[in-house]
This record gives structure tokens, C-alpha cells and sequence, in this order.
């Protein structure tokens, strides 16, 4: 059997998914795919599907919910031989605490999706992550039809991403994007690239999508019909990639922009400042408040200190120091507030965007063109990330395509002399780019012939 111990050891490194069924015969699908963690729903549990699973070092996690007894659906999980449960929602600490207490004295890995606000982010916990996210993908357009936009200008992608920077900011250990997908129209059958879109939403940051199906996807792919297995497969294939290349997740975030952000000034919401700076392709690295000091602004030209009344006098300090080092500080107006996240509020509403309307025109002052790490152009359904190494000799530029159709022609223009450049895609192909000065600045210029769902580049001296 495929112990317990060893899942909660590995427990970092398992790439999740949701699965529908508690046939043993389906984990035939899962052959030559890298996931290997497998979240049942309660009416699925069964000790032959988690002993078949376990044979194929396969996790099996049982979800509990809210409003029942958790401890008695962990004993349950256990009777089952499940690897592990997933508490899913937002449960009150009596119930909780004696729940993690069973899954303990079992020797059950353990995982919690609370919704943004819940979650534990000083708890040091292997795996964090949430159940609350938004679907990624280009913003559709409302009842008017009015396309939506960010104050930026840039078109309003749903993302994940300048959330998911603050969780990798405020934890260094894995986390789980749980949002499952949008709802699709009866009759229609939802194309594979919105799939590859969440994946790579959570991918390019180093986090993992809980890969879900939509119902009829499943369906379809139980009963092994060919178009959701082939389907299936370009998923697969997708989360393959990032796990090929999961060393990257090591290196960290490059920009010379930091933006001094926490709960209370909209760090758990989507579409509020960090995506609104990451639609102008400007790297930007979230410092939260609690963490603030010299150390984490290092290599920042500038710092967004988007909530001054809530600093305390020594993180103040912090931010004098910077500026009189030769950083550049902008403080949010007198007053600005961005709401905090409620149960079902997770994104900035018309309200919202007025608001940062307010600080976006300092902010695209304060950048007026310039080059904070990399230039992007020809991306305006594009998000992008950038890391480097701690010496500056290797970077990674990653570029996720919301579009749902290959982009071509882009260019990029990253800070720093590199000589070799290489670009990799989910199907395998690797290509060396031809890299070129760049006159303003110390720059490296290529050009990336097309980007289908998501690309790596990696960049070295």
C-alpha cells in the first residue's frame, strides 16, 4: 500500500485534480498524465478505489464540507484507507480543531480551501490555497454591450495572479488555486483552451489549479469519448509543462516596482492594484505590510504604499529610509480604501475601479514608460511574470495567453546583457531566440514569433 506518511511527505509536489468517479477503472486515464492526487467527493469514497489508486501511487482526498461532524467524516476517510481529506469551506474552529486533531492521530494529509479571507497564511502548512477565485479569461462583455476595462486601458482579464503573488509572498509553501469552472451554456460544450487558461493563471506564479472538469467534460470523458479524451490529453500535456519545469518556481519575482499591500488594502481581491500593474506588463513585487523592511525593498526603485494610515511607525521609517536611499514612494490619496473581501465579493466592482482610478494616474506617472524589469510589446490579452536569480545571470519570463487563439509578433525588452535565450512551449518544442541590444538602457531585446497558451523563456548571461 502506498502509506500515508510518504502522501503527507510529498504531499508539496502532488498536482491535484477533482475527479468524478470512485470506479477503480477510471485511473486508467490518468496514465501518462502527471497528476497524482485525487479529490473525491464523499458519495465517491471507497477503500477499492484507494487501494487500485494507491497501487499507481495515486493520493486519494476525501472533500469535507461545512455542517456536519468533520472529525467523524476523517474517521470515515481513514475506515476508507483515503490518503488524505480536504476541508472545503469556511468551518468555525470547533469544528476544525478536533477535525485536525483525527486526521493527526490517523496520519491523513491535510489540506484546507478556505475562501480568501480564511486562510491560515502564518500557519506553515505544506500546502495552502482556497476554493475562492475567479474563472481566468478575457472579461466578457455586460448586458450593454460594453467591453469592460481596467483604468490601465488594457482589456479586463480575470486572473488570479496579483492575488496569488500575495499568498507566494506571504508563504513560501505550495499553493492550491481551487476555483472550479464558470457555468456554460446548455447544449454547449466548453472549449479546452478555458481550461488551459486556469492553468496556466495559476501556473505562471508558481501555484497549482485543483484541475475540474465541467460536468458534461466529465461525462464525456468517463465514458472515454474520444474528443473529451483527446481533450484531456492537451490538459495534461499543459500541467506537464509546468511541472517539467518547476525548478523556476524557485527563483524570485523580479521588478523594480514594490507594492506595500495587505488584506485591508485589497491584497485578497482580483482586479485590484497588482493586476491593474500587471495588465501594463510592469513587473511588481507584492511586499504585505507585516513583512515590510529594507531587506524585502531591496533591488525596488519605487514602492506603492497604497494604505499609509495603516503602517506602524517603525514600517514608516521603513519607507523614509528607502526614500532617502534614492527610492521613489507613492502614498495612496488621503483616504483611499479598498474593500476588504467578503464571503462572495472577491473582485473589485464599478465602485472599486473609480477608486483606484484615483491612484492609477500617480502610478502610470510614477512608471511613464519606463523599463522596471521587462517591456512587453504586442500582449494586450497577455499577463506576464519575470524572476531572476539573485545575481541577475538568469531570468524567467513566462507569458499566459487569455486570448483562447496563438498571439504572434510579440517583443520583449528585459533589463540586463543576456546571450542566450530559449523559449519553451507545452508541446515540446524548444527554440533558441537571436537576443538583441536594446538602446535604452542595459536591455536585451527578442522577438517571439507566436505564443499559443502559455510560453518560457529563460534568459542567461
Amino acid at each position: 500500500m502506498f502509506a500515508a506518511a510518504l502522501m503527507i511527505a510529498a504531499l508539496g509536489s502532488w498536482v491535484p485534480a477533482r475527479w468524478p468517479s470512485g470506479d477503480p477503472d477510471t485511473l486508467e486515464l490518468l496514465n501518462g498524465t502527471p497528476v497524482n492526487c485525487l479529490l473525491l467527493e464523499r458519495r465517491e469514497w471507497s477503500a477499492a478505489f484507494a487501494k487500485a489508486a494507491s497501487e499507481r501511487k495515486i493520493g486519494v482526498m476525501g472533500v469535507v464540507r461545512p455542517g456536519g461532524d468533520a472529525a467523524q467524516a476523517v474517521r470515515t476517510a481513514k475506515e476508507q484507507s483515503l490518503s488524505g481529506v480536504v476541508l472545503e469551506g469556511d468551518f468555525a474552529d470547533d469544528a476544525l480543531k478536533p477535525a485536525r486533531a483525527a486526521a493527526e492521530s490517523a496520519e491523513l494529509a491535510w489540506v484546507e480551501l478556505p475562501s480568501r479571507r480564511g486562510i491560515r497564511f502564518n500557519s506553515n502548512a505544506d500546502v495552502l490555497g482556497t476554493y475562492q477565485g475567479v474563472w481566468p479569461g478575457i472579461h466578457p462583455e455586460d448586458e450593454k454591450d460594453k467591453s469592460h476595462a481596467m483604468p490601465s486601458g488594457g482589456p479586463w482579464i480575470d486572473t488570479n495572479t496579483g492575488f496569488l503573488r500575495y499568498a507566494a509572498a506571504m508563504n513560501r509553501g505550495t499553493f492550491w488555486m481551487g476555483v472550479t469552472p464558470a457555468p456554460i451554456k446548455a447544449g454547449e460544450i466548453a472549449k479546452v483552451d478555458r481550461y488551459l487558461m486556469a492553468i496556466g493563471d495559476a501556473g505562471m506564479v508558481g501555484a497549482r489549479w485543483i484541475v475540474a472538469l465541467d460536468d458534461d467534460f466529465n461525462k464525456r470523458l468517463m465514458a472515454r469519448e474520444s474528443t473529451a479524451v483527446r481533450d484531456w490529453k492537451r490538459i495534461a500535456q499543459h500541467l506537464a509543462f509546468y511541472e517539467a519545469h518547476a525548478e523556476t518556481h524557485r527563483l524570485p519575482p523580479y521588478g523594480q516596482m514594490a507594492v506595500v499591500q495587505d488584506a485591508a488594502s485589497g491584497a485578497l481581491l482580483s482586479g485590484s492594484v497588482l493586476d491593474m500593474i500587471a495588465v501594463k506588463h510592469t513587473p511588481i513585487r507584492p511586499v504585505p505590510g507585516e513583512r515590510l523592511s529594507l531587506e524585502a525593498l531591496s533591488k525596488a526603485a519605487m514602492a506603492v504604499n497604497l494604505d499609509p494610515a495603516a503602517l506602524t511607525a517603525e514600517q514608516k521609517q521603513v519607507l523614509t529610509a528607502f526614500s532617502r536611499a534614492g527610492g521613489t514612494v507613492l502614498n495612496g490619496p488621503p483616504g483611499w480604501k479598498m474593500p476588504a473581501t467578503s464571503k462572495n465579493g472577491l473582485t473589485v466592482d464599478d465602485t472599486d475601479v473609480k477608486k483606484l482610478e484615483e491612484i492609477w494616474k500617480e502610478m502610470n506617472s510614477m512608471i511613464n514608460r519606463r523599463n522596471l524589469g521587462v517591456r512587453l510589446f504586442n500582449v494586450s490579452s497577455m499577463l506576464s511574470y519575470l524572476q531572476s536569480s539573485a545575481d541577475g545571470k538568469r531570468a524567467v519570463l513566462q507569458l499566459v495567453n487569455y486570448s483562447g487563439y496563438p498571439i504572434e509578433n510579440i517583443t520583449a525588452h528585459v533589463l540586463g546583457k543576456f546571450k542566450k535565450i530559449r523559449i519553451y512551449t507545452p508541446d515540446g518544442k524548444e527554440k533558441a531566440l537571436e537576443p538583441y541590444d536594446i538602446e535604452e538602457g542595459v536591455a536585451t531585446g527578442m522577438d517571439i514569433a507566436s505564443v499559443p497558451a502559455f510560453a518560457m523563456l529563460i534568459l542567461e548571461q
